[in-house]
């Protein structure tokens, strides 16, 4: 592999404009004026760099990136969203491989390097969004590493034959085990997280549990959650998506549930709704959070377009952030956040981490998130991959 010389870059944490050496997929340099001879040199004329990007939280097996536009038409509630996907996904042929290629291109040439895919695992197309999700990642050919969750959108107990469906999805690679909303859709809390541990101890399996349910009910199944991770040993192994129950505790409850989330390192993610999670204290109680765009263009959504920073931005925007600091914060989220929950090594800007690196005009982090300009250049694993908004 050729090495790669970056010039003239304002690196995420250092101050002034650097050069910065690429080795055999590592960063192997960073220093002013740096000489390589045999490098290829790219010049970044001040453009920020970050890592690259990491959604925590998508659905790209859903997506009609690419293909019909379909106006929304499902009743209200989540129900009505989950009933009218499934009933329609086979009329546009979803899960579709040039869909979620398409998606994923977009994504890669906006900066993400990593996701985390929920893929649907019911007994209407049983793991068949696995296969799909797995041919449109080997189209990229190495442009981006897609992590997938075993996921009942339909439900476990509500949906018979699921439970053995999201068996045979791991028994075939998929990491990380769902969930969704244990009482509110599934109807029986215990039951419903009983088969989700058990699934994932017999695997070896990691946990992201979809949890929509608000108010006390929220509340109760967090405390399940905990439970669980602690009695049996799942400490570091366990994020909660959404977790809306979180913004409707109390204070005193939400300071519980936070320290306990913090003791047994359970991850939250976000995607940036109206209900936002409290970033600051996650932060200062040492719980990790990552970002994602969850649904892009689908039948849940019209929204997203599978840019992680115009995510962050809509994160940070919602929760009244103006503060430099505070937006930083949301770009940790959608960088070092992510990649904690997914459990990356050798992820940052720090010599010897992996070549893995977006650069994005702006005179600093911030105003690259609130821009969110085109990516002059995206790299994964030392290799450029994207360039201006299109694939290398």
């Amino acid at each position: 592999m050729t090495d790669l010389l970056l010039r003239d870059a304002r690196l995420w944490g250092s101050e002034g404009r650097t050069d910065l050496l690429v080795r055999d997929g590592r960063i192997a340099e960073v220093a002013d004026a740096l000489d390589a001879e045999g490098a290829a040199v790219e010049d970044l004329a001040g453009a920020v760099l970050i890592p690259g990007l990491v959604d925590a939280h998508a659905h790209v097996d859903k997506t009609l990136w690419g293909g019909p536009w379909v106006p929304r038409t499902a009743g209200p509630g989540l129900a009505a969203a989950i009933a009218y996907g499934a009933e329609r996904r086979a009329e546009f042929g979803v899960p579709n491989p040039d869909f979620i290629t398409a998606l994923l291109t977009n994504m890669v040439v906006s900066g993400t390097t990593h996701a985390r895919s929920h893929v649907d695992v019911d007994p209407g197309i049983g793991i068949g969004a696995v296969h799909a999700v797995r041919e449109a990642v080997e189209r990229l050919a190495g442009r981006i590493d897609v992590e997938l969750v075993a996921f009942p959108q339909t439900g476990i107990l509500t949906s018979p034959g699921t439970a053995e469906l999201m068996d045979a999805a791991l028994a075939a690679g998929v990491k990380s085990v769902g969930g969704i909303d244990p009482a509110g859709f599934d109807g029986d809390a215990e039951a419903h997280l009983d088969l989700v541990f058990a699934l994932a101890e017999k695997h070896g399996a990691e946990i992201d549990i979809h949890l929509h349910d608000g108010g006390d009910l929220g509340v109760r199944e967090f405390d399940l959650i905990i439970e669980r991770t602690r009695a049996l040993g799942y400490t570091g192994k366990v994020v909660i998506s959404h977790a809306f129950a979180l913004c409707d505790a109390d204070e005193a409850t939400r300071a519980r549930l936070i320290a306990d989330l913090a003791e047994l390192r359970i991850g939250l993610t976000s995607v940036a709704p109206r209900q936002i999670l409290p970033l600051r204290e996650l932060d200062a109680a040492g719980v990790v959070m990552g970002i994602g765009n969850d649904g892009v263009r689908d039948l849940w959504s019209p929204y997203g377009t599978g840019d992680l920073l115009q995510r962050t931005q809509w994160f940070a925007r919602n929760a009244g952030f103006s503060k430099d600091a505070d937006i930083e914060l949301a770009l940790e989220a959608a960088t070092y956040g992510g990649a904690k929950l997914l459990g990356l090594d050798g992820y940052g800007l720090a010599v010897g981490d992996r070549a893995d690196l977006v650069a994005v005009a702006g005179r600093n982090p911030s105003e690259a998130v609130l821009e969110h300009h085109e990516r002059s250049l995206v790299v994964k694993d030392g290799r450029i991959v994207a360039r201006d908004g299109a694939l290398v």
